[in-house]
């Protein structure tokens, strides 16, 4: 039985094996190009008296970029895109935690990319819990944000020969969570 994020108050850590930090960019104006991050960490306080009281913070390694395609991983962990050799990570350490309903939440806090920093707000919907064949409780979250990489310093691009850019401007983070309670 699941039970309320309320009731489950505690402290958390990301499962890797079983979490998700992908992206969604625009590629050459037609089509879209998916990819995830695989290596990074994250830790959560969960207070269900309260829940404006709960933090998060995720780092992410952006040496781990993978949209499948290695010869484009290599780009863009080059200067052109994230610069991996000088800004080994992404960051994001909330500020706010605001109750929307029963499951939905917005998680506003700062995230750095290439030693820039800007608010985001992204919107998270609580999808259950469970205890696992372990005794380990876990719970899900998922959640997404759009962002502008040019407002990240993340700027490379070239011009299509019919017009528009090869690479878009906006990008879709994706958050697929389950939390393991310590």
């Amino acid at each position: 039985m699941t039970m309320p994020l309320s009731e489950l108050t505690g402290d958390y850590v990301l499962d890797p094996a079983h979490t998700r930090i992908g992206f969604v960019a625009r590629h050459a104006m037609v089509t879209k190009v998916r990819g995830a991050f695989h290596q990074f960490e994250g830790t959560a306080h969960l207070d269900g008296a309260d829940p404006a009281k709960s933090t998060a913070q995720v780092v992410i390694k952006t040496e781990s970029i993978d949209t499948g395609v290695e010869q484009r991983d290599q780009h863009l962990r080059t200067n052109d895109f994230l610069d991996a050799p000088n800004f080994p990570d992404i960051t994001f350490r909330t500020t706010s935690v605001e109750v929307k309903s029963d499951t939905d939440y917005r998680v506003t806090g700062d995230l750095t990319v290439k030693d820039v920093t800007r608010p985001v707000s992204i919107d998270f919907e609580y999808t259950g819990n469970a205890v696992d064949p372990y005794g380990n409780l876990r719970v899900g979250l998922e959640g997404a944000v759009t962002i502008s990489r040019k407002e990240f310093g993340v700027t490379w691009n070239a011009a299509l020969e019919g017009g528009g850019v090869l690479v878009g401007d906006k990008i879709v983070l994706e958050f697929d969570i389950s939390a393991i309670k310590q």
